[in-house]
């Protein structure tokens, strides 16, 4: 029996064996019976494609009539503060769930989603700084990789980048992905106490391997049938929204684009030498606080997975007189949205 076919049996069994108890607990919070039997009912109902998305502002363009119709029997459980929300994106079953900002909130959110209910892949999308200079604001990037760019082993002063890391030697820190020297930043140029943050791999303990075992990985690739998907919604092109207001416009109708690599971290990074930074040492072209630890989730679990991220300002690298994430995000939020719904129309279509 394939692998992911028996754990998605074996958590079929799961959520029966717990429907008998009273109640499943972790920690504070609890799964009630009754909705237990919900989840039970729902998962009949599946396979479901599951939409992860960060925040309420990303959500509501999905929420508008005509594009997310509500499960009439079921249409939202809430689960240990978070609520699920069950319908139809065209054809296509979902079921969406909001995180939350940062890397933890949406892995916790993703965990959850998928061993909850029966969903087939993740379609993660929202905002996104843009580190990419051939692309601009209301762009929407669709990433091949994705990397968590806020795990770092941190050098102290006066070691440099021919002196080993502190537990470099047990395997658990590596000097292979690059390093950020704070001394190049320096104005004037000089040395720094803060010295060198190296990049890291995240430790992942993958289905179907030995627990206890870790694997490292910095790069998650994306689902390869997802980016052929979403290669025709690039091709085909989808119109997307160019003016914030009536007086606000971008200086060109925004694209689709597929590009190589995106990076997030729990941080939001507004800073031009630090963006300029991730696109020369990694070719990232979105930043963002949330898509690599869905990805590393879903990895984990064997689970399809893509992100869709819309540009919302240049992480940084405009005007120091203006924030445009605060004026271009609704807009980038829209865009985001418009590229979801041609994507999942695109997939089911494929499958």
């Amino acid at each position: 029996m394939d692998i992911t076919i028996a754990l998605r049996f074996l958590g079929s069994v799961l959520l029966a064996v717990l429907w008998c108890d009273a109640t499943f607990r972790s920690g504070d919070a609890a799964v009630s019976s009754g909705d237990l039997r919900k989840i039970h009912e729902v998962n009949k109902m599946g396979p479901y494609l599951g939409i992860v998305v960060p925040n309420m502002f990303e959500m509501n363009p999905l929420l508008q009539p005509g594009r997310f119709v509500s499960d009439p029997t079921t249409p939202t459980l809430d689960i240990m503060g978070r609520r699920f929300r069950i319908g139809k994106v065209g054809d296509q079953k979902v079921i969406i769930v909001m995180t939350g900002l940062s890397m933890l909130n949406a892995g916790v959110a993703t965990e959850l989603l998928l061993t909850l209910f029966n969903v087939e892949g993740i379609v993660h999308y929202g905002i996104a700084g843009n580190a990419n200079p051939e692309l601009q604001i209301g762009d929407v990037a669709i990433p091949e990789y994705w990397a968590h760019s806020g795990l770092w082993n941190w050098q102290r002063y006066g070691f440099g980048p021919n002196d080993p890391l502190a537990l470099e030697s047990n395997g658990d820190y590596t000097r292979e992905i690059g390093y950020l020297r704070f001394a190049n930043y320096s104005t004037p140029s000089s040395d720094n106490l803060l010295n060198n943050v190296w990049y890291q791999p995240e430790e992942v303990f993958p289905v179907g391997g030995s627990p206890e075992v870790r694997q490292h990985i910095f790069k998650v690739p994306v689902d390869s049938h997802y980016l052929d998907v979403a290669k025709t919604v690039e091709k085909d092109g989808v119109i997307l929204a160019r003016c914030a207001t009536p007086s606000n416009c971008l200086p060109r109708e925004p694209v689709v684009a597929t590009v190589e690599m995106g990076v997030s971290g729990s941080v939001f990074v507004d800073n031009k030498a630090y963006g300029e930074f991730l696109n020369g040492e990694f070719n990232a072209t979105a930043i963002d606080m949330e898509s690599a630890a869905v990805a590393l989730v879903c990895y984990q679990q064997k689970v399809p997975f893509i992100a869709i991220r819309a540009l919302s300002d240049l992480a940084g690298g405009g005007s120091a007189l203006s924030n445009e994430a605060e004026a271009f995000a609704p807009l980038a939020a829209a865009n985001a949205v418009l590229v979801l719904v041609q994507f999942v129309a695109a997939l089911a279509s494929s499958s």
